[in-house]
């Protein structure tokens, strides 16, 4: 009886060795969820197609990219959470969608901080912006770079020239703590609107105006709707690439080292392509002459300055001196 059982013992555990031996030798690829909110002819869409054309001609029949643009799967407020529960690998939020996991990111919404997009990409490179990838990895998410969009501008019912033109004045804003105070440091009123209402805020006339890249205005016709576009290159709005911490741990050294070759050729491909689209959307927004572009004098841009660069003493415990300093050098 005692052989019986020892006998159908050793008969389980060889089983279950060789379900699980079957299991791992008919294992597939490791399949990647890019999720995004954008059209895949923008310039973060055609990076998420790059990145899946990469990977896929670099580690064949190892990785297969699944890209999910327009919100098919997730948007930005919830692509994070998504991510923490495993059901998305890859996304690219705007950098104030992480306020909740870090403040130092917050450094991005700061007015004036940058002088062009050659200082953005000499800090994110540095090593400050690069020990801001990994400032979400208590909160279980890594970021893996950095994409850009371009440099933000103010568009308004009426010319804006000098800050007090914006007094009293209602403009959307992303969900942003930073960019609250940028628009009430010039006596303006901010409203934390969704993206996809903006248009019609701006037809319907609820408010005066909105910051926004060049390629943004143009893209979903901002400047239809609004007379007046002041080239203020105020702000920057950036993305991060961005996938979770137990994913990424959980990968070989490998596939790995392949994801993250293939993402910085397709963040770098997708960046030459925002650096064009913003020349080539501004262009087009001046020969379509349905909105007047301002540009200001060094005395009136000196004005806006004044007024917003107290937002940065404001926000410096949270964000951190030593990182703003870094992207003030970052401009010399």
């Amino acid at each position: 009886m005692m052989k019986k059982c020892r006998l159908l013992v050793l008969s389980l555990i060889a089983a279950v060795a060789l379900m699980g031996f079957a299991t791992i030798a008919s294992a597939g690829p490791i399949v990647i969820k890019f999720s995004h909110v954008v059209a895949e002819n923008t310039p973060k869409g055609q990076m998420a197609n790059k990145f899946k054309e990469l990977i896929e001609k670099r580690l064949p029949g190892k990785v297969v990219v699944e890209v999910f643009p327009n919100s098919q799967l997730f948007g930005d407020n919830k692509v994070l959470e998504a991510m923490l529960l495993g059901d998305v690998q890859l996304a690219a939020p705007s950098l104030s969608k992480f306020k909740k996991y870090t403040k130092s990111l917050q450094l991005y919404d700061l007015p004036f901080l940058f002088k062009d997009m050659a200082a953005v990409s000499t800090f994110q490179n540095g090593p400050f912006g690069q020990k801001m990838l990994m400032s979400l990895k208590s909160k279980g998410l890594i970021g893996l770079g950095y994409l850009h969009n371009g440099l933000k501008q103010l568009s308004s019912s009426s010319p804006l020239r000098v800050p007090a033109d914006a007094s009293k004045k209602k403009f959307r804003i992303m969900s942003s703590d930073v960019l609250a105070a940028q628009f009430e440091a010039v006596d303006a009123m901010p409203l934390k609107k969704p993206f996809s209402e903006v248009f019609t805020l701006l037809q319907t006339k609820a408010i005066d105006g909105q910051e926004n890249t060049w390629s943004n205005i143009y893209s979903k016709k901002f400047f239809e709707v609004q007379p007046y576009i002041t080239e203020s290159n105020h702000g920057l709005l950036d993305y991060m690439i961005v996938t979770s911490a137990e994913f990424w741990m959980g990968l070989s050294d490998e596939l790995r080292a392949g994801i993250k070759t293939s993402l910085d050729e397709a963040i770098v491909f997708g960046n030459t392509v925002a650096a064009q689209k913003s020349v080539d959307d501004r262009q087009k927004i001046i020969d379509s002459k349905r909105s007047e572009i301002i540009q200001l004098t060094d005395a009136q841009r000196l004005q806006w300055i004044e007024k917003m660069k107290p937002v940065w003493k404001q926000f410096e415990g949270q964000i951190g001196k030593d990182y703003i300093a870094a992207a003030i050098a970052a401009n010399k």
